[in-house]
């Protein structure tokens, strides 16, 4: 059975920074790209970021790029988000999701279609960048 449990999410100044995770089991980790997406209230589901199975490459959103990195550890079944220069719009629910194969594609995330090939998702974190 298949769990992400996400974690490290709070309450963050603008221009602050937060360490999001998401532990992943039940299925091989190793052989599967991940991405981190976000919903705020009263807003659709918005894909921020992805990752090959093995790290190699990865896609940010226009939104996040240059202040977010994602990365993970295969050994410890661990996804990560660093998220630095937060703004109050990066407020939202924070969820990680893995997609059915090892990689990924761009076009799938700006057609918004991405949740087509993600079969599972944690239940989220909750950020909130506020002053």
């Amino acid at each position: 059975q298949v769990q992400l449990v996400e974690s490290g999410g709070g309450l963050a100044q603008p221009g602050g920074s937060l360490r999001l995770s998401c532990a992943a089991s039940g299925f091989r980790f190793s052989s599967f790209a991940m991405s981190w997406a976000r919903q705020a209230p009263g807003k659709g589901l918005e894909w921020v970021s992805g990752i090959y199975f093995d790290g190699s490459e990865t896609w940010y959103s226009d939104s996040v790029k240059g202040r977010f990195t994602i990365s993970r550890d295969n050994a410890k079944n661990m996804l990560y988000l660093q998220m630095d220069n937060l703004k109050p719009e990066d407020t939202a629910r924070y969820i990680c999701a893995k997609r059915q194969g090892p990689v990924m594609y761009v076009n799938e995330y700006l057609s918004g279609r991405a949740f087509v090939f993600h079969d599972s998702k944690g239940q989220g974190t909750q950020v909130t960048v506020s002053s």
